[in-house]
């Protein structure tokens, strides 16, 4: 087997997770860095991230590194890292449809002794019994005795600045033990606050699909208790602070769960899970809940309008935020688009005000066009759907200013003291 002085590394997908690990690499060794987006390939070529996760002088200081969108830039590879989506399909199904054709990618062009570890999130078992067949079939070799495979999860948090690739503790596992100890040992060379090796891949596999699992279960919890609160006239919030005080009590906060991870991971496990022929019923009670979070929102938005006395048909209606999360620009699995869409089944005039998306992607993606700059004194009503940097710097005040002379205010992210908004989650 190669030793980590010997890896010439291919990374398959140069998104959130793909690139900030190519750049990490690309600092200490060669790494090509693959995408079949070619206009992707092209900005980075130009030292631009659009995913605002690496700066240009990041990009500068992985001198070993090398973009591009050609298959046979990967054949001179022996340490392949894939890292495309695994998203679900309208029907809650996982869609691996990516990483079904990354594995056809890597398969056509890996040799002897190779080694392949996928990092996309997928279900305990999915890497042995759906990739590696893909990989044997296309490059004609034999699992374990011709090459190798491994699993590290990603852990990527986008917009988060304090934990990234290189100080969150990294899993690690492989296909034979040689295999799993040269995989460690390599991810410890960009990982600094180290690495966990895990006893099997499908191990490795649990391990990240329940991390998301967990926390959106938590944040169902709290949804369910902000919906209990508020027919009782509490403020969720003055709740969650009092119940803080506890040592051991957890600090989740109630809202929309979206995002390619929380909202996508629980559906991976399920799908295994009815697959061996066992319901479960905690987690999918949890999704339910949180996915029907974007109509209470709604819901409750119209009934602070009627009791304004607002007129709620052809009502003007601004949401400030349509990330899945503040200070990031992506909205893949946006909730928001659900508070949108059942907004407008009441004949609302909705608005959307963004600083950090592409409104070209949004259009594409969603069919709404955001608006560049909002108006004054215009809205029925407005939420703050997003706690990003450019609405928490404001005051209650200034986010009033856009309302009407009777509107409602709805403090979505616990932006405001509560005082200031009419209406809090």
């Amino acid at each position: 087997m190669m030793t980590t002085n010997d890896v010439k590394i291919g990374i398959i997908g140069l998104g959130y997770v793909g690139l900030p690990l190519a750049v990490a690499f690309g600092q200490r060794r060669s790494v090509v860095g693959f995408d079949i987006n070619s206009t992707r390939i092209g900005e980075l070529n130009d030292g631009v991230d659009v995913n605002l996760e690496t700066t240009q002088d990041d990009l500068k200081a992985a001198h070993h590194l090398v973009f591009t969108t050609s298959i046979d830039d990967l054949k001179d590879c022996n340490f392949y890292i894939i890292t495309v989506p695994t998203p679900i399909n309208e029907y809650k199904q996982p869609n691996l449809m990516p990483l079904m054709s990354a594995s056809e990618t890597v398969g056509g062009v890996m040799g002897q002794g190779d080694i392949v570890v996928y990092e996309s999130t997928v279900y305990p078992g999915c890497t042995e019994d759906e990739c590696v067949p893909i990989l044997e079939r296309l490059s004609g070799m034999t699992f374990n005795h011709d090459f190798y495979v491994g699993y590290s999860p990603e852990r990527i948090n986008p917009g988060d600045k304090k934990y990234c690739l290189t100080n969150i503790k990294k899993i690690t596992s492989g296909s034979t033990a040689e295999a799993a100890d040269l995989i460690d040992d390599l991810y410890q060379q960009i990982i600094t606050v180290g690495t966990y090796k895990a006893e099997s891949i499908k191990v490795a596999e649990a391990a990240k699909v329940i991390e998301n699992t967990q926390r959106d279960l938590n944040i169902a919890l709290v949804n369910e208790l902000a919906i209990i609160f508020n027919r009782l006239n509490i403020d969720t919030e003055a709740v969650l602070r009092a119940a803080g005080s506890k040592w051991n009590f957890l600090p989740f906060r109630p809202g929309l769960v979206g995002g390619h991870c929380i909202g996508v991971d629980p559906y991976y496990l399920t799908h295994k899970s009815k697959s061996i022929g066992y319901y479960p019923e905690i987690i999918l009670a949890g999704r339910r809940l949180n996915d029907k979070m974007g109509e209470y929102v709604s819901g409750q938005l119209i009934k602070g309008m009627i009791k304004k006395g607002i007129h709620v048909e052809g009502s003007n209606v601004l949401i400030l935020g349509f990330t899945f999360k503040e200070n990031c620009p992506d909205t893949r699995n946006t909730r928001i688009i659900d508070v949108v869409k059942e907004l407008n089944t009441y004949r609302c005039q909705v608005d959307i005000f963004d600083p950090w998306v592409d409104a070209d992607e949004v259009s594409r993606e969603h069919g709404i066009t955001p608006i560049t700059a909002i108006q004054a004194g215009y809205y029925d009503a407005i939420i703050v759907a997003v706690g990003h940097q450019q609405f928490t710097v404001m005051s209650g005040d200034d986010i009033r200013r856009f309302g009407k002379d009777k509107h409602v205010f709805y403090d979505l992210k616990y932006v405001f003291p509560a005082e200031q908004s009419d209406m809090r989650l």
